[in-house]
């Protein structure tokens, strides 16, 4: 930390030398992001956790088929009714993985989209799982009981052997000598078969174990069995081929129903299998022997054991190799452990046999043959011993117990080394195995079942070759590139909100890193800004200006740029457009910053049609052009100044990106939608990308929002949120989907904007009294609901975080709410009446998740009912009243509220609905004591309420330690409980009574008029004398003439401003201008000393004198303004001297009166200080190679020399005249080209020179492409007008409202209102007669009591009590796949390095894009 201290205390000081200003505001967050080494070392702990699961999982399957294999062997030592059972076990472990995928095919025909089979397909299908479940049932319930445990053990490696054949049939491999794998795993294969039958037949003619001739058929048949298991992985290599592409498309689309079917039919084959072979051919099967009464109960033990062991490791072996897939650990936690699944049990094996065989035969039995023999006598009933017998009599029936001769022992262990070497050279591509973060199941395996008598060897084989990408089946490992259009919606923000968000995209930027070149999450971004209310009328000359936020905003950006880069925006374009302006700005790193500008007089304002003016330009306009290269924009090729501080690419960064557009589609065109004050991290817009990236059907995707500010009420809102996301949000992402995906923070997928019935229906106007409440109060939800009724689906990750300001006042915390409840209430009906529709079109809804969200709809209204009655029943425990008198007096205040709603004005409401608030919380209070007080005197937490209370701070609890990172909510828990009254029954009550309320209520801004009546007053001062209120207001036409002489006097001595159109100010004695303060005078009698800084000095925006950027809502901003410094020359001349010379034959464009303040707002990088910190910066970026840095030192140190002569008459805030920026400019390019010829680094002259040219360059003014200007005339002729209704059209949408509220209102009273009155009336009838009696003991009088609770708070606390209960399960569902994904991320996430020294041929040259190299003459031709 005090390296940190220093560190910064040594930059201050290097720029203290230039300027008595050297400080500067450092924004949380600019530093580089690290990785934090707890969350590496949580990156490795997981995947040797998930590597150890697979293994130990894949060994108990293994180890406990091959024990239920062995007692259930003819010739083990149990007797037939105990091999019977363990033979039924075995059919058990069989049937449960074909179970659990019929349940799971089964719900999703049942309650996601079914499609019809086609017949042939399904009828190829259901075969080849017929054979593949015949050859399973005849190789675990036939052959392998023939067998001993470790031929069992080896002869599962041979169901490979089919996949290697395809391997080299097809030739799949990349390059032509690893065709030698599945070669030789053929080869190894073949050779372990021979050697099993050579090694029982020396078994026959030695006569060990009395085996005989009849082994061999068990062998033939284990052989033909393992070739027809060996065909359940066909489609793997037919798939990587795509020689069947067409049947393997079609069978995706109704997959699950072939699932149902041929699950069943694999089911019949293996009880067919074992029927008729133990009951037909061999006679095993008695009936009555599964009576297992009496002596059963040891065989019922062991047996249950083994078969639990075996389903449950199995099934978890599949999941844990799945995760170790989707966290990219394939090699470490997947393919290294089931590999040596084989060896590990062998080695556990041997290593139990040589420890425990003493225990079964006498200490004089020597020898290996001595041991066997005595085997038979041991009549040991222990369960465990029973099963360490078997393996070691199993063992016992190989060459090891020969009489003659023990070396064939040998070929048993060669076989074993064949097989499991012929199934790891078939499965070698699993370790080249290329994975993306959180790949889909369905791309990483074949097949969703797992054989669980092979869980190692299947899910090897059923791995993917080759990960095609999601509806396309490109073989491709490399990700898909994307573009993303980052969209900010800015309303009045203030400099901390605009901070926030700025500081963001140039972490994204940082992050990014340079267009041109690759990245390793393969995206490429523009960041766009859309500023409502940008502008503002000047009183007093009648211009067009930026307002006060705009001008915020250009120092946030500056400021910002100075943080991340020590320097001033490079390459600055100021554009007017149809719809107000468009300021350009090129990132640090080379990405796109573009800061659209809108004058509410020329296009719609507020959200929702911003959100429609950038989704018709980055999706409509760009991706029309990018399908048609010739409607493109020509590049300026006249400017020198391009891109980022390097200056190596000559294609400008937005022709750049258009370009790229071009070889990406709809699908992979991402728009994120954010709130001017959305704080975020590159890491939260991945891991939102992952989502869109691997799912295809999913449209949108949100973040964790985080509330921030201080005080009571973010408090409150901060717990609010953290339930909303840990439960409700994650139960709808789990169940079926998101229903709202905030505006603040969320990334829409273009294809699915693009869609029918989405963007189109988006641009409807509202005009009837219930749209304005579902279109324009809640426009995200109404979005989501739109792209969900067109099938697409809305995810949630937890992990993608972000941070929002809330409201800190109850007022506007109310109006925001009054907002969104009508409007979510709106849209969650909408979508449940169109629920049958939605459930057909969307596979992500289905018929239950409708059901679910009626549920919480319904649990939603009976809010107020229910605070109510908790209220009630408050009072009834602290006063000791009657219950019916509890609820009479618990109605009171709801029913005050609402007639106070009615009758009076929305401020008033507000104030009174604070005064309750604490008054409910006091109560509150009392009742969760009162709660606790109830059950110490029943004497048990046993109480509906008691329970309830328990059970959810239980719940709360576990969840807030499953979120470590937001443990620290949960102490706004009582906060939020004390609050419950206020946000669930005023609030409500409020929301309802002002549903016709339907303005925006938040950072709402005064109209036109009320400014300009505002901007008349002079003076409004309240005086209170005594017990007199007086009031003294002095008006603009009340004004003296001689006041208005002296300013007319004043405003004819001022010099007059000229813009590039060499059109002057209109001056007229209309527009008297307020005479200037003699402190100012002064100031300007020193400047005019300076001839440098009198002909050049840049002001800043807010530093006119005719208001010209003033707000125009406070007189207050006027006076604190009019103290600063405000003069500038306005000679045709001095003007000239701004533009650059490249540019001159762009000064016949007929500028707005806003270009030319704004553009001396970045002329400011002109300044010596600037120009100083500039060169330096520049100079660092352009050779930050590491063996350059001796050269870079020379350059800085001399050219700052160059600079500190030429300029020591200069001001620190004096601008250059553009003859001595040019005289400046050769002067450094000749000290710079002397120094590198010194230093023998000639070849970096071009980049040296290009890097002074960019210090010193002026920002542009640049005209508009003619076809993107039609383009903005006719979007805004269509759908982008600015409303103006009419009066009668007001009458009747205010009526239409008010109709609409006093239904909704009705609605909500009666239902409240029935359901307080069956409890009144249970109430009044007594607990005597309608209850339900909960049993209670009780120890004074050692006798059973009973509590009587009226049965319909029960239902209810029991019902919701349910719906927690399910999104709690749902919310642990989601943690784990959220930590999956979360490691995922950690493990491929950007490291920021120091850039390694590069080809210095290289970099001589101008590097061009990629893309941009593809393009042709002819894309450019009409």
């Amino acid at each position: 930390m005090s390296e940190e201290l220093r560190f910064r205390g040594r930059k201050r000081e290097g720029r203290h030398r230039d300027t008595w200003d050297p400080f500067q505001l450092n924004p949380v967050g600019a530093e580089k992001e690290q990785k934090k080494t707890c969350l590496l070392v949580l990156q490795y702990c997981v995947a040797v956790f998930v590597g150890l699961a697979v293994l130990v999982s894949a060994v108990v399957a293994k180890g406990s088929l091959l024990v239920l294999s062995a007692l259930s062997s003819p010739k083990s030592l149990r007797n037939e009714k105990d091999q019977q059972f363990y033979m039924l076990m075995l059919v058990f472990c069989l049937v449960f993985p074909n179970f659990l995928v019929f349940l799971k095919s089964l719900w999703r025909c049942a309650f996601k989209t079914f499609v019809t089979p086609n017949l042939k397909t399904m009828a190829l299908i259901c075969v080849i799982e017929s054979l593949v479940s015949l050859g399973t049932s005849l190789l675990v319930l036939v052959v392998m009981p023939q067998f001993d445990i470790l031929t069992n053990l080896f002869i599962s490696g041979g169901v490979c052997i089919m996949s290697a054949v395809l391997q080299i049939i097809y030739r799949l491999q990349r390059e032509n000598w690893k065709i030698l794998f599945p070669i030789c795993s053929l080869l190894l294969t073949s050779a372990g078969y021979c050697l099993l039958g050579m090694d029982y037949y020396i078994r026959e003619a030695s006569h060990v174990d009395r085996q005989k001739k009849d082994c061999f058929y068990y062998v033939g048949l284990g052989i033909l069995s393992s070739l027809l298991v060996s065909l359940c992985w066909w489609e793997n290599t037919m798939q990587a081929k795509n020689r069947m592409k067409n049947i393997l498309a079609e069978l995706d689309g109704f997959r699950d129903f072939v699932f149902v079917i041929s699950s069943i039919l694999r089911i019949l084959v293996i009880g067919a299998v074992y029927l008729i072979y133990h009951r037909l051919i061999i006679k095993s099967i008695e009936w009555k022997d599964f009576n297992l009464s009496g002596d059963g109960g040891d065989i019922l033990q062991i047996g249950l054991v083994l078969f639990f062991l075996q389903a449950f490791c199995s099934a978890a072996c599949h999941w844990f190799g799945v995760v170790a897939c989707k966290i990219n650990a394939v090699r470490m936690s997947f393919a290294l452990p089931l590999c040596f699944t084989g060896p590990a049990v062998l080695g556990l094996g041997l290593v139990l046999f040589l420890t425990q065989a003493e225990r079964f035969v006498s200490v004089d039995a020597k020898g290996i043959i001595a041991f066997c023999s005595n085997l038979h006598l041991v009549k040991d009933k222990n369960t465990t011993n029973v099963v360490l017998l078997e393996m070691f009599r199993s063992i016992c029936r190989t060459s090891l117990n020969s009489h003659y001769f023990q070396w064939p022992f040998a070929m048993l262990v060669l076989e074993g080394v064949c097989m499991w070497g012929g199934f790891v050279t078939c499965t070698y591509y699993v370790w080249k195995i290329k994975v993306q973060r959180i790949e889909r199941t369905s791309q990483l395996f074949v097949r969703r079942l797992y054989e669980s008598a092979f869980i190692d060897l299947s899910l090897l084989l059923n791995t993917k070759m080759k990960l095609p990408k999601a509806q396309t089946n490109e073989n491709q490992d490399e990700l898909q590139n994307v573009v993303i259009y980052l969209c900010a919606t800015m309303w009045h923000e203030t400099y901390d909100e605009m901070l926030k968000i700025l500081t963001s995209m140039f972490r994204l930027d940082r992050y990014r890193g340079d267009p041109k070149e690759e990245h390793k999450d393969s995206f490429d971004f523009e960041s766009h800004i859309f500023v409502d209310d940008a502008f503002m009328t000047e009183k007093k000359t009648g211009k067009r200006l930026v307002n006060e936020y705009v001008e915020d905003l250009i120092h946030v950006v500056t400021e910002v740029y100075r943080v991340f880069t020590n320097k001033e925006p490079d390459d600055v374009s100021i554009i007017e457009t149809p719809y107000g302006g468009r300021l350009m700005f090129v990132l640090p790193e080379g990405n796109m910053l573009y800061v659209h500008l809108k004058d509410k007089s020329r296009i719609r304002n507020k959200k929702r049609w911003s959100q429609i003016m950038y989704m018709y330009y980055l999706l409509g306009w760009k991706g029309y052009i990018t399908k048609n290269p010739q409607k493109m924009p020509r590049m300026d090729t006249s400017r020198e100044s391009l891109i980022s501080m390097d200056g190596e690419i000559f294609l400008l960064p937005q022709y750049d990106n258009d370009n790229k557009r071009r070889f990406i589609s709809d699908d992979n065109t991402y728009i994120l939608a954010l709130d001017g004050d959305t704080d975020f991290h590159p890491k939260a817009v991945v891991l939102l990308v992952d989502r869109l990236r691997m799912y295809y059907n999913v449209g949108a995707a949100c973040g964790r929002i985080h509330p921030t500010g201080m005080g009571p009420m973010v408090w409150y809102q901060k717990f609010e949120y953290a339930v909303g996301h840990w439960l409700q949000k994650t139960a709808e992402h789990v169940f079926g989907s998101v229903l709202c995906s905030p505006g603040c923070f969320s990334l829409f997928r273009g294809s699915a904007l693009m869609d029918d019935n989405v963007l189109k229906k988006y641009t409807t106007t509202a005009t009837r009294g219930a749209e304005y409440v579902q279109y324009d109060q809640g426009e995200d939800r109404w979005l989501c609901t739109l792209l969900l009724q067109q099938g697409w689906r809305v995810e949630y990750n937890a992990a993608s975080d972000a941070y929002t300001n809330s409201p800190q006042e109850f007022k506007e915390f109310y109006n925001q709410r009054r907002r969104w409840g009508p409007s979510t209430l709106a849209n969650t009906l909408d979508l449940l009446h169109s629920g049958k529709e939605t459930v057909k079109r969307n596979q992500s809804i289905s018929s239950l998740y409708i059901f679910y969200q009626m549920f919480t709809v319904g649990s939603s209204i009976l809010g107020p009912a229910s605070v109510t009655l908790m209220v009630a029943g408050a009072f009834q425990f602290i006063f000791k009243m009657n219950g019916a008198i509890a609820i009479i007096i618990s109605c009171v205040p709801p029913v005050f509220y609402i007639i106070i709603c009615f009758a009076t004005k929305a401020n008033t409401q507000i104030t009174i609905a604070a005064i309750m608030s604490v008054l409910y919380a006091f109560l509150m209070t009392a009742s969760f004591f009162s709660i606790i007080g109830d059950m110490v005197v029943q004497g048990t937490f046993l109480t509906p309420t008691g329970v309830f209370l328990v059970s959810m701070a239980i719940m709360y609890m576990v969840t807030a330690i499953l979120h470590p990172e937001e443990f620290g909510l949960i102490i706004y828990g009582l906060m939020y409980f004390i609050c419950i009254p206020s946000g669930y029954l005023l609030l409500t009550i409020y929301s309802l009574v002002n549903m016709n309320n339907v303005s925006w209520g938040t950072r709402e801004s005064k109209e036109e008029g009320e400014q300009k009546k505002t901007q008349s007053v002079l003076c409004d001062k309240d005086c209170r004398l005594c017990c007199w209120d007086m009031k003294i207001q002095i008006t603009q036409e009340a004004e003296n003439a001689m006041l208005q002489q002296i300013t007319t006097f004043t405003t004819q001595k001022m010099p007059l401003l000229q813009i590039t159109n060499n059109q002057t100010q209109p001056q007229a004695a209309s527009n008297p201008e307020p005479q200037d303060k003699p402190e100012l005078a002064t100031e300007k009698a020193a400047e005019a000393k300076t001839p440098l800084a009198g002909k050049n000095k840049g002001a800043p925006l807010k530093d006119k004198g005719d208001s010209a950027a003033h707000s125009v809502d406070s007189d207050d901003d006027d006076d604190k303004k009019s103290t600063r410094s405000n003069s500038y020359d306005s000679s045709e001349s001095d003007d000239d001297s701004f533009m650059n010379p490249e540019l001159e034959e762009m000064e016949d464009i007929p500028v707005s009166d806003w270009v030319e303040p704004v553009k001396e707002e970045f002329l400011k990088k002109l300044t010596y200080f600037n120009m100083k910190r500039n060169l330096q910066a520049q100079i660092r970026y352009t050779l930050r190679n590491k063996n350059q840095d001796d050269v870079v030192e020379d350059l800085i140190l001399m050219l700052t020399d160059t600079l500190n002569i030429r300029l020591s008459k200069a001001g620190p805030e004096d601008i250059l005249a553009q003859a001595e920026i040019d005289e400046l400019q050769h002067e450094l390019t000749n000290q710079a080209r002397h120094i590198l010829k010194n230093n023998k680094m000639m070849k970096l002259e071009k980049r040296v020179k290009r890097a002074i040219e960019k210090t010193l360059s002026a920002p542009q003014v640049q005209r508009l492409d003619e076809g993107e200007k039609d383009f903005w005339d006719k979007l805004i002729e269509r759908y982008l007008t600015p409303i103006s209704d009419t009066d009668e059209h007001k009458k009747r949408v205010s009526k239409e409202l008010k109709s609409l509220r006093n239904k909704a209102v009705f609605l909500y009273f009666i239902i409240n209102v029935l359901w307080v009155v069956a409890t009144f009336f249970l109430q009044l009838i007594g607990n005597d007669i309608i209850s339900i009696k909960i049993p209670k003991y009780s120890e004074e009088k050692n006798e059973t009591e009973y509590l009587k609770v009226e049965p319909l708070s029960l239902m209810f606390l029991f019902s919701f009590a349910v719906l927690l209960l399910v999104q709690f399960l749902a919310m642990l569902y989601h943690r784990v796949y959220t930590l999956i994904h979360v490691v995922s991320y950690r493990g491929t996430e950007k490291d920021y390095k120091p850039k390694e020294p590069e080809d210095e041929e290289e970099e001589d040259q101008i590097i061009e894009n990629n893309y941009a190299v593809s393009l042709h003459s002819e894309d450019f031709q009409l």
